[in-house]
């Protein structure tokens, strides 16, 4: 049943394995999409531009509180459009000690047709106009 519910396809990112491509599947497949939709930007998709995640827009940003509220509303709004295999529990971020330039999201979630809990962190890097953390150093 998990697999006829969730889905099954092509593993995020793509892989080659001995015998092809990876696939995923359940669970596993509902975390990847999540993932991809999280780390796609609206307007990279060609034939579908309003797929993905906001925040891409908010890199550049200074690492305050007030970016943090904005991450989390992104990041809810993506998902609730995006992913209707999960209900969101709770959408956090945190700054780890030391990086200023990252934002940990956390994203717990429950899987809507096995209802079980899971949760996942997606690094999100933030310049605040400084040098080089998307494109390099210049």
């Amino acid at each position: 049943m998990d697999v006829r519910v969730l889905g099954r396809g092509l593993g995020f990112p793509v892989r080659r394995e001995t015998a092809g491509l990876r696939v995923s599947s359940g669970a596993d497949k509902v975390r990847q999409s999540i993932l991809l939709i999280l780390s796609t930007a609206p307007g990279e998709r060609q034939m579908r531009p309003d797929f993905g995640c906001a925040i891409h827009d908010l890199v550049f940003q200074p690492n305050t509180p007030v970016l943090h509220g904005l991450v989390i509303a992104k990041v809810r709004e993506a998902l609730i459009a995006w992913e209707p295999r999960v209900d969101l529990v709770d959408v956090a971020v945190e700054v780890p000690a030391g990086t200023p330039d990252c934002v940990l999201v956390r994203v717990d979630y429950r899987v809507r047709a096995t209802n079980a809990a899971h949760n996942l962190v997606y690094p999100f890097f933030v310049d605040e106009g400084g040098v080089g953390t998307v494109g390099g150093s210049w």
